[in-house]
This record gives C-alpha cells, sequence and structure tokens, in this order.
C-alpha cells in the first residue's frame, strides 16, 4: 500500500526518487520522506506528513545530493501519520535507514528486547525495528546484516536499505507487499509498483516471496534469505510510459473512465476469431482436457475485482452450464474451504499483488485446485503462482477507483466464459459466432456512451447533496449496482448500497422517501426472454419507488419509452446481449460518481483512507 522507490547510479537520486514517489501517489499516503548518501559518506534525511509537495518544500529549503538513496510515501499503520514516523528510519547512529512497506507483528517484544540491549527508540512505528536489528547485526556486509535481522521478524514486509557503512549499494527484500527491481543501463532501481520507473526502465524483474536483491551500481545479485543465489527472469514491460501520464484530463479517473473502449478492444485481441466465435487461450498453460474436465468453478477476488467476480459468475454459468462460487479474498482461506476434486479457481487482481487473494490462490492450489489469474499486470506475484493467467490488457490505472480494470475482468471473463462453453460442447457455433460479433462492437458503444457528456453537468445538481443511494439491479445488474454503490462511496464518501431489486419488499423499502436517489439498472436485451422478465419486474420495482416519492434516476436502452415516463433522470445506452450489457452499464454510474465527487470538491484519485494496492492484510 506504501510506496517504495530507490536509486543506484551515477546520476543525482533526489529527483529520480521524489518522481518515482510521485508516480506512486495513487498508492495511497499520509506522509513521505527520502534519504541519499552524499559525497562525505554521511546519511541525510528529509521527511514529512502529508502531501508528496510537503516533502518537496522540505528539499527545497534544505537540499541534498548523492547518487544512491531510497524514498518512502508511507501509509499509516503503526505510529500516527506525522513527520517523525515517517520513513525512512534510522538506527541509534544515523549510519542505517530503511524504507518498509508490511507489518512487523512481533515489533512490540523486540522493541523490549532491543532496548534492554541499549538501543533506543525515536517513533512509534514498527519499521523503526527493522533498522536497530539491522544495526545490531551489521559487522562489515549490509547484506548478511540485513538477511540476520529478517529472520528475527515475523509479518509481512517488503523492504530497501542502505548504510553508510557498506556505500553504493541497496539491499531490497519481499515478504509479501511487492519489490520490482529496474534494470538500466549502469544505473539500478527498485520500488514497490510498476509505474514508479517506468519512465527509466521496462526490464524488470519481480522479487518473490523470500528474494533479495542487493543493487550496486555493477549490477544486480539476487539471492534468498539463506544467502543462496536464484535467478530470475527479467519481464519486459509493454506499457507506454505516456500511458500513466494524464493526457489533458483534469483526473486520473477520468481518462481511464474514456480509456475503456481501447482497454476492452486490447483485452479481445488476438483471442477470438470474429467471423467463427471462436476463442484461443493459448497464452493460458492449462490444457483443453483439463478445461474440459472442470465441474465447478470458484472465483476469489476483493473490492471491484469481487464484482467482476459476481458478473462473471453469471457469464459462465450461462456459457459454461458449469456452477460457479464467488468468495472474498480475505474470507476464503480462514474458513476451511470445501474444493472438490476438478475445481478451477480463477483469481481476479488488477495488481496481481492483492494480499487477501494471493493467500487465498495459495490455499486453493494446497487443497489441489488448478488456479487461473485475471491480472492487469505481467510478472505479478499472482500470475507467477496460478497454473494459467489470462491478462488483461487496460494499461496502468493510476486512479484508487478502478474504472477501466473492472470492465477489462469483465471482458476477460466473457472470453473465459466462451471458452469454456466451446471446449465443453455447451456453447455451439452459432451462438458463439453470435456472441462474438457483439463482443467486439462493445467499444464501439462505449464511444457512444462517453460522448453523453451534457447530461451529467444537470444531472448532479439534483444530486450531489444527497446523504444516501440505492443502485438496484437484477440478476447479472446486481454486481453492476453493487460496483456503482462502490464507485459512489469510494470517491464521493456519500454512503451508497447495492441491492438485489427483488429484495426490495424484505427491507430497502423503508429506507425509500423523497430525500433517496434511487438508481434502477433498467436495461434488457430484446431477444431474451429472461432478460426480459428482468426488465418488466424492474419496471416493477421503479413504481414501488416512485409510490413512495423516491427519485428514480434510471439506466436503460435507447429508445425505451417506459422507462423515460417513469424516471425523473434517465441515462441511455445501445442494445446489446444480456450477458455483455454489464459493460454498456457501468460507464454512465462510473460518470456520475465522478461528477458528484467533483462536484462536492473531492479528491477523486486519492480519496482519503484508501489506497490502490491493498498488500497487507
Amino acid at each position: 500500500m506504501c510506496g517504495i522507490v530507490g536509486y543506484v547510479g551515477s546520476r543525482e537520486a533526489v529527483p529520480v526518487i521524489v518522481d518515482g514517489l510521485r508516480r506512486l501517489e495513487y498508492r495511497g499516503y499520509d506522509s513521505a520522506g527520502v534519504a541519499v548518501l552524499n559525497g562525505e559518506k554521511h546519511l541525510e534525511v528529509r521527511r514529512a506528513s502529508g502531501k508528496l509537495r510537503n516533502l518537496e518544500e522540505v528539499i527545497r529549503s534544505k537540499p541534498l545530493s548523492g547518487s544512491y538513496g531510497i524514498g518512502h510515501t508511507r501509509w499509516a499503520t503503526h505510529g500516527r501519520p506525522t513527520e517523525e514516523n515517517a520513513h525512512p528510519h534510522r538506527d541509534c547512529k544515523g549510519e542505517i535507514v530503511v524504507v518498509h512497506n508490511g507489518i512487523v507483528e512481533n515489533y512490540l517484544a523486540l522493541r523490549k528486547q532491543l532496548s534492554a540491549e541499549g538501543h533506543t527508540f525515536k517513533t512509534e512505528t514498527d519499521t523503526e525495528i527493522i533498522a536497530h536489528l539491522v544495526e545490531k547485526h551489521l559487522n562489515g556486509s549490509l547484506e548478511n546484516a540485513v538477511r540476520a535481522a529478517l529472520k528475527e521478524i515475523s509479518g509481512v514486509f517488503a523492504i530497501s536499505v542502505i548504510s553508510s557503512c557498506d556505500p553504493n549499494k541497496i539491499v531490497a527484500a519481499r515478504s509479501g507487499p511487492p519489490v520490482v527491481v529496474g534494470l538500466g543501463q549502469d544505473e539500478f532501481f527498485v520500488a514497490s509498483d510498476v509505474p514508479a520507473i517506468l519512465s527509466h526502465t521496462r526490464d524488470m524483474i519481480f522479487l518473490n516471496d523470500g528474494d533479495m536483491a542487493v543493487l550496486t551500481p555493477q549490477g544486480v545479485q539476487l539471492t534468498d534469505f539463506d544467502g543462496r543465489i536464484v535467478r530470475r527472469q527479467p519481464s519486459h514491460i509493454l506499457w507506454d510510459p505516456v500511458m500513466a501520464e494524464k493526457g489533458g484530463y483534469k483526473h486520473f479517473m477520468l481518462k481511464e473512465i474514456y480509456e475503456q473502449p481501447r482497454a476492452i478492444r486490447d483485452t479481445i485481441l488476438g483471442r477470438v476469431g470474429q467471423e467463427s466465435g471462436r476463442v484461443f487461450l493459448d497464452e493460458v498453460n492449462i490444457s483443453e482436457a483439463d478445461f474440459r474436465s472442470f465441474q465447478q468453478v470458484k472465483i476469489i477476488a476483493c473490492g471491484t475485482s469481487w464484482h467482476a467476480g459476481l458478473t462473471g459468475k453469471f457469464i459462465i454459468e450461462r456459457l459454461a452450464r458449469l456452477p460457479v462460487e464467488v468468495d472474498y479474498g480475505s474470507e476464503f482461506r480462514y474458513r476451511d474451504p470445501i474444493i472438490p476434486p476438478n475445481t478451477l479457481t480463477v483469481v481476479i487482481s488488477q495488481s496481481g499483488e492483492t494480499a487477501d487473494t494471493l493467500a487465498a490462490q495459495r490455499e486453493a492450489k494446497q487443497k489441489g485446485s488448478k488456479t487461473l489469474a485475471i491480472c492487469n499486470v505481467v510478472g505479478s506475484m499472482i500470475t507467477r503462482e496460478a497454473a494459467g493467467t489470462l491478462l488483461t490488457h487496460a494499461g496502468p490505472e493510476i486512479g484508487v477507483a478502478s474504472t477501466k480494470a473492472f470492465t477489462s475482468q469483465i471482458t476477460a471473463l466473457v472470453i473465459l466464459g466462451m471458452y469454456l462453453g466451446q471446449v465443453r460442447g455447451t456453447l455451439n457455433p452459432e451462438a458463439s459466432a453470435t456472441l462474438m460479433q457483439e463482443l467486439t462492437q462493445i467499444p464501439g458503444k462505449l464511444d457512444q456512451v462517453l460522448a453523453q457528456t451534457e447530461i451529467y453537468d444537470e444531472l448532479v445538481k439534483h444530486l450531489f447533496r444527497a446523504q444516501d443511494f440505492l443502485y438496484l439491479g437484477r440478476g447479472i445488474h446486481f454486481p453492476i449496482a453493487l460496483e456503482g454503490a462502490l464507485k459512489l462511496k469510494e470517491i464521493s464518501y456519500i454512503h451508497a448500497e447495492g441491492y438485489p431489486a427483488g429484495e426490495m419488499k424484505h427491507g430497502p423499502n423503508a429506507l425509500i422517501d423523497e430525500n433517496l436517489p434511487v438508481v434502477v439498472l433498467a436495461t434488457r436485451d430484446p431477444l431474451s426472454e429472461e432478460s426480459q422478465v428482468h426488465y418488466e419486474k424492474t419496471l416493477s420495482n421503479i413504481q414501488e419507488v416512485k409510490a413512495r416519492s423516491g427519485r428514480v434516476v434510471a439506466v436503460a436502452c435507447e429508445g425505451d419509452e417506459e422507462v423515460a415516463k417513469m424516471a425523473d433522470h434517465l441515462i441511455t445506452i445501445p442494445v446489446t446481449r444480456e450477458l455483455l450489457l454489464p459493460l454498456l452499464e457501468m460507464i454512465p454510474l462510473q460518470l456520475l460518481a465522478y461528477h458528484i465527487a467533483v462536484r462536492r470538491g473531492c479528491d477523486v484519485d486519492q480519496p482519503r483512507n484508501l489506497a490502490k494496492s491493498v498488500t497487507v492484510e
């Protein structure tokens, strides 16, 4: 969740590190700091609470210089978000500094032990423990001292360490949160996420749990925590650094909303035969025979990815006729889950480093299930541990509130559902060709939805002061109602709840009055009888809301006069097949949340108390 950046080479380290920290702001943070070694072999540290601009002001007033160093943006776990508790943290002598993501679970016992040994602590953080442990063991080699220190620690961590006693060296290690090492020409980088160093190099090594990297101007050496040499294949990142810039948009989130036609098109590209409807998953290292043998699918995810998984349940069950269960990653492994033989476990994560999802994946593997990762980051931990991977091609997503990653995940689930249906014989060629033709038209239809910009300014005037929202949907539209409510909560701080429309009489009707906006997904596929039934029942739900003076914001298909007559506010989308309607429905809900949050003066890209990647429990 926190951000780590380190640099060793011939350039001035501070501009490289601060620029990297800026590119990690989306992860969420409440303080920042940087440490470099100057020419006199003296470690200098600058820290500040609050936004990165506060740290930059400190550096302007008290400059520091050096060709290698480390920096950090902190999201508080142990200790308040103050300058004192900001990273990097030092040892007693000021010769060692550490930056750290994660939690040292036994830090109280270690602090007591180290205090008894004469160490003096200046902060409330668990990270300072690591600096003092390294100090305790340092006798020449920094990496050996770090190894010895890590063996005393319980918990999860990603760390980078430098010391004036062993100069021109950065030691980084991983056990839980992600660490990536960037390979340059006579210069090397370490970071907690790809965008931090993408403008300097596209060749990166993703550390596994238990890996340690030693970076010097001469190169990178990888070992395990016992000092044995390990080898990791570098990954070449295809993202263009420009993709991570705002490109003229006011916020990253708005840019990423408008990138969805491209993201979905790229996720489809190379995997489908448009005429035949045939799906090709050559990249997924699970055999066709295995796919044919699966008798059940489990989907595991967190947050927005969980809503994508719920949507995927409807898609896979419809196309492949396989039973699907969807679990929160944070709940799955704590209930001793039952995983029957021939179960495929699909893990969904934008970053591929979500701690709860990764732990659930390992639980499923331990119980004999093959795992398939749906992920947006090449080389991430979830993809390395999966039997097969279905990469989305959304590109870097910087806004904390996920947008293009969500619709790309649904697109990947449609492709997976079609493939399962084809190899199992439950989806005939004619139906495949029809659905595939519709899927390839989705990016163009998204462009039409995104072109309706004028409606939101007027709509938001009537809604931005509301304190509560209710989102309703039936069938495959229910997960989209959940995701729409989550988007509003995340970035506008308005309480919102997604609900199955058929459950209105079982409680939510009590909430409805003239102050409650109710967002209703009232779309339909005219070629589907089931969709028509859902639609007619949804019309009844709208009448229930209107009878209780509720304000209805309806998302409906173009030309729907019945919904237009009943709704107070109407947003339309093009008609498509029912399994693909969620891809179009989600755009108005994202835009609605975005424009309400902007009108309320909220920080859209970095909402309070949230981080982009949740890499600790």
